[in-house]
């Protein structure tokens, strides 16, 4: 790229890139030089999800700092060292988070004003989808809201919190069951954790706030303890592995961070709002699994607040994850206990040789499916469960972000089956802008609500983004091989009808 620039100079160079590849992936520079494209996928049935792509460009050493800086603070001198949890630590290595990502942009955390700035670039993606087309969407990233350290931090609460549960589900005989069928009996859990040393009644606080206790708990309900964190901290302990003692669940989480998850939170909102007063949809972009759980949480609690009426929030699941059903079930339970509506995008994943590298230089577990047969069958796996969810009680909506033939093959015939009309916009489809022309538009002529993932920003400031497209596309002739096949026949059957060309109305 570099001595593409020197050879043609910037303005041939980039004259050059918007000719090929930046033309090929990328919509426009700004708001206003997208809305050609928009308006023209638009006029054939396939709408727009909005993408900022800028990136921020920062060297390696300067990722590695940042990425570390928490750790002399003294963040972690209460949490067990279990190798478990050695994900949610900082290592220099992967100070860099852009390593081994093939399909999505990376933000790093400078500071407070930052974080606005990047705010603002997504009020204007948000005004820029509710100006150029209907029911759209804008895709944000919660790393770009607020210090990733912090997630980091949070990550790691939530999941020991988690696995504290599936601890004492053990301890009752429920080792190795889905999550939302554990339960744990509440009687047997206050003896247990009277005799590790807990002084909290957990009895009392679970009865007292279920109206018709059946004496046992869920996942869900243990989850609940997080939400009222600052009025029962008593209840708040894990094991200390190294220690062998119960301690608190929140030591290290000091005021200062209650007031950045308030401000990414406050940020978060200010987002929803513009996007319910332009008439838009927020995807949340999943990131790293040492960020997710935290990212999970925050879109939740906006889910809670801004889907009670109809899906404005969108959380992105990625089903290459060992972990990702339970997500998806315990979700998706969640919002019918409390009366909102589920929405989702389902993915594969973008960070699968970044996960596995830094899982095996850090020794934890692979967070990843074995292979791409068994992220395929957890895929459809929770896109069954959730096409189930929409049939049967008409509350989820979900965005099926696939390439895959078979995968959009697969949905359609699910729908079928479960007589989901196209009409409801319940299911969307998405692909990326460039890619996979022969299922998105077939589809929008067809009836079927369907998106482009559409990047935007000026030529040098998305050079990390095109990078991925074209590490991604490594079999990217293959596609267009396909695709000149499938253009040639349709050219062949329309001389044959007379129907040479079709005219769209605009």
């Amino acid at each position: 790229m570099d001595l593409g620039r020197k050879v043609l100079g910037r303005r041939g160079f980039d004259q050059f890139m918007k000719m090929t590849f930046y033309g090929q992936f990328v919509a426009g520079e700004d708001h206003r030089a997208i809305k050609p494209l928009i308006q023209k996928n638009q006029a054939f049935g396939v709408g727009s999800v909005l993408d900022y792509s800028v990136e921020e460009d920062i060297s390696q050493e300067e990722a590695e700092q940042k990425e570390m800086e928490y750790e002399s603070c003294g963040i972690t001198r209460h949490f067990s060292q279990d190798h478990r949890e050695r994900k949610y630590k900082a290592h220099k290595q992967f100070g860099d988070r852009r390593g081994g990502v093939t399909a999505a942009r990376t933000y790093f955390y400078a500071d407070e004003a930052k974080c606005d700035q990047h705010m603002e670039t997504f009020i204007k993606c948000i005004k820029a989808s509710g100006g150029s087309s209907m029911d759209g969407f804008s895709a944000i990233k919660m790393t770009a809201l607020g210090r990733p350290q912090f997630l980091l931090q949070f990550s790691e609460v939530l999941v020991k919190w988690r696995r504290f549960f599936n601890f004492l589900a053990a301890q009752q005989g429920q080792d190795g069951m889905e999550a939302l069928e554990q339960r744990l009996e509440l009687k047997q859990l206050q003896e247990f954790l009277t005799k590790l040393g807990a002084k909290g009644d957990f009895y009392g606080w679970f009865s007292g706030r279920k109206a018709e206790s059946s004496g046992t708990i869920d996942m869900l309900d243990w989850n609940s303890l997080i939400d009222d964190r600052t009025k029962i901290s008593d209840l708040l302990v894990v094991p200390n592995v190294e220690l062998g003692e119960l301690e608190p669940l929140l030591g290290t989480f000091t005021s200062e961070e209650e007031k950045q998850m308030k401000r990414m939170l406050q940020r978060m909102d200010v987002l929803a709002k513009y996007a319910v007063e332009n008439g838009v949809r927020l995807m949340v972009d999943a990131e790293q699994t040492y960020f997710q759980p935290a990212i999970s949480r925050l879109t939740l609690e906006m889910q809670r607040l801004y889907n009670k009426e109809k899906p404005v929030i969108f959380n992105t699941f990625q089903c290459y994850l060992k972990e990702a059903y339970d997500n998806v079930t315990m979700d998706v339970e969640l919002s019918r206990r409390e009366g909102w509506c589920f929405a989702a995008k389902l993915v594969r994943g973008a960070y699968m040789y970044q996960e596995r590298e830094r899982a095996k230089e850090i020794g934890y577990e692979d967070p990843i499916n074995p292979d791409y047969e068994s992220t395929n069958w957890m895929y459809h796996r929770c896109l069954d469960y959730v096409l189930d969810e929409i049939a049967l009680n008409g509350n989820a909506n979900v965005m099926v972000a696939s390439h895959n033939e078979d995968t959009v093959k697969h949905t359609l015939r699910r729908m079928n089956e479960l007589g989901l009309l196209p009409t409801e916009n319940k299911v969307y489809f998405g692909q990326l802008l460039g890619m996979c022309d022969q299922i998105s538009f077939p589809l929008g002529q067809a009836g079927f609500p369907v998106y482009k993932y559409v990047p935007y920003g000026p030529v040098n400031e998305v050079m990390p983004y095109l990078s991925r497209r074209a590490q991604e596309n490594r079999g990217f002739m293959k596609g267009a091989q396909k695709e000149r096949e499938l253009l040639w026949k349709e050219l062949k059957r329309r001389v044959a009808s007379g129907d040479l060309l079709y005219r769209p109305a605009y």
